[in-house]
Parts: C-alpha cells; structure tokens; sequence
C-alpha cells in the first residue's frame, strides 16, 4: 500500500491494482484476487514447433515420419526466429508454412489459454512473456518452440 496526499487529504494506493481508496486499509496490499502470481490468468500465443525424431509424436501434417534431431531441429528454429526478429517473414507467416503443429493453418495462433492447459515449460515461458514478446527456443515433449505472445 501507498500513502499519498492530495490536497492536505490522504489516500491510499493499491500498488498491484492501482485502486485508491480515502479509508484506512484494513489489510496490506495485494494482488488481485484470483491472479495468484499478480500476473494474468490466461494468455494468448501463437507458436512455432519443429518436431524431431525424439519428440512424443515425430509426425506432422508437414511430414509422416520426422527424423532430424533435436539438435537439427533447434538449428532450424534457431534460423526461423532469426527470420523473424529481422523482418524477413512474419511469425504468422512463418508458421502457417513450417510448423509441425495443427496449428499453422491459423498462422501458429493457439488462442487463449489458461494455466495447466499447456505443458509446463511451455506454460512458463508463455505467462514470462510480455504482449508483443518472442521468446527463446523451448524445449517440450512435443518438440521445440518459439513463442509470441499475442495477448
């Protein structure tokens, strides 16, 4: 909680929910209800995947039977997102052409999500992100992942 003075008055400031009040608090300042972690309870991405023979499912729409490695398929993610952050192609454009997921046909967009919906390290990397934000290449059972977080 924030103290602050406006006119020889005080008031209070909530700093997690920027709620201001006149009365005295009858409890410290906190996050939202149901934010938990104060951040959002659901978030929209769109991913890229590129499976490789080691993934659950090494099969796709793109490809029957995926044989590179983990490590081949880093390398070529690692050269996608390189696209990406240089303005060579769009994620959206991207994705609907080299992704291993169901998903390309909607440019790689997933929708909203909430938590548990996602494997975990995709799940963290997806609520870390800011709107607007492309993350790192994340490694799940499905394969590796870059992620842009939409909203």
């Amino acid at each position: 909680m924030h103290v602050c003075l406006a006119a020889g008055m005080t008031y209070y400031l909530n700093i997690y929910t920027k709620e201001s009040q006149w009365d005295v608090p009858t409890e410290p300042a906190k996050p939202a209800a149901g934010s938990g972690s104060g951040g959002p309870d659901r978030v929209q991405c769109s991913h890229l995947l590129v499976k490789h023979a080691g993934s659950r499912r090494p099969s796709s729409w793109r490809q029957e039977k995926i044989t590179i490695s983990k490590e081949e398929a880093i390398e070529t993610l690692t050269e996608y997102r390189a696209e990406i952050t240089s303005g060579q192609s769009s994620f959206a454009e991207l994705a609907s052409r080299v992704s291993d997921c169901s998903s390309a046909k909607r440019g790689g967009d997933l929708g909203l999500f909430g938590r548990g919906a996602m494997q975990k390290p995709f799940e963290d990397a997806a609520f870390a992100l800011k709107v607007g934000e492309l993350s790192k290449i994340v490694d799940t059972d499905s394969g590796v992942h870059i992620i842009l977080r939409t909203a």
